[in-house]
């Protein structure tokens, strides 16, 4: 049985550890953001965080984990931040909420967020599922906002609420790819007009019925 001075002593390692691996994710993304994922190196981002190139290593594995898990962290808070978003309002304004936090997180950080975004795109297995799985969870939330919006009568009753939440993720992915290749100064502005017309399109069918008389 662990005696009480083992049990803080373990818990002061732990803790250590966690800190440890925070110091060097910080470290990593200001690397990454200044010299890109080819320049940035384990050595470098371990000297500036005051430890050794194995202790990166052994916390990461290597310096694509490295990079992965950066973007992982961040991109947990963001959606829990996106999951919290007000749920009152027009269904368009709900969903700009949803990735608010989102686009926020990339634009605050323009150099690194082309980094992140183009590696993670590319991610090898353990780190393609995480995102996946971060994905899936925006997905659900949207599926029940589309559900919502159907039992409100802002979406037809037809409407596949699975369908209507692919769509927003393309119009997320286009408009922050479209930012990104800095076609356009802000992705955000972009997935509101295509989410807007969207849902214009999926709306009720009593409201996009066009009186016959109107046509001639």
């Amino acid at each position: 049985m662990n005696t009480f001075s083992e049990r803080v002593h373990s818990v002061t390692r732990r803790l250590q550890r966690e800190a440890t691996r925070a110091r060097i994710l910080e470290v990593a993304r200001l690397h990454f953001e200044r010299q890109g994922f080819e320049g940035a190196s384990i050595r470098g981002i371990a000297e500036e965080a005051g430890v050794a190139s194995g202790t990166v290593l052994l916390h990461f594995g290597d310096k694509a984990s490295l990079l992965h898990a950066a973007l992982h962290d961040h991109l947990e808070a963001a959606i829990g931040q996106s999951l919290r978003a007000s749920s009152r309002g027009r269904l368009s304004l709900r969903l700009s909420a949803v990735v608010q936090p989102f686009y926020a997180y990339y634009e605050a950080r323009p150099r690194l967020s082309r980094v992140l975004l183009r590696e993670s795109l590319l991610a090898k297995p353990p780190w393609r599922e995480r995102f996946a799985e971060q994905a899936q969870r925006v997905t659900r939330h949207v599926v029940g906002l589309a559900k919502q919006a159907q039992a409100k009568g802002e979406l037809d009753a037809d409407t596949n609420a699975e369908v209507f939440a692919t769509a927003f993720a393309s119009f997320y992915y286009f408009a922050l790819i479209g930012w990104v290749q800095e076609g356009i100064a802000s992705p955000r502005p972009l997935f509101e007009m295509l989410m807007a017309q969207h849902i214009a399109a999926a709306g009720p069918r009593a409201a996009r019925a066009v009186p016959s008389r109107s046509r001639r």
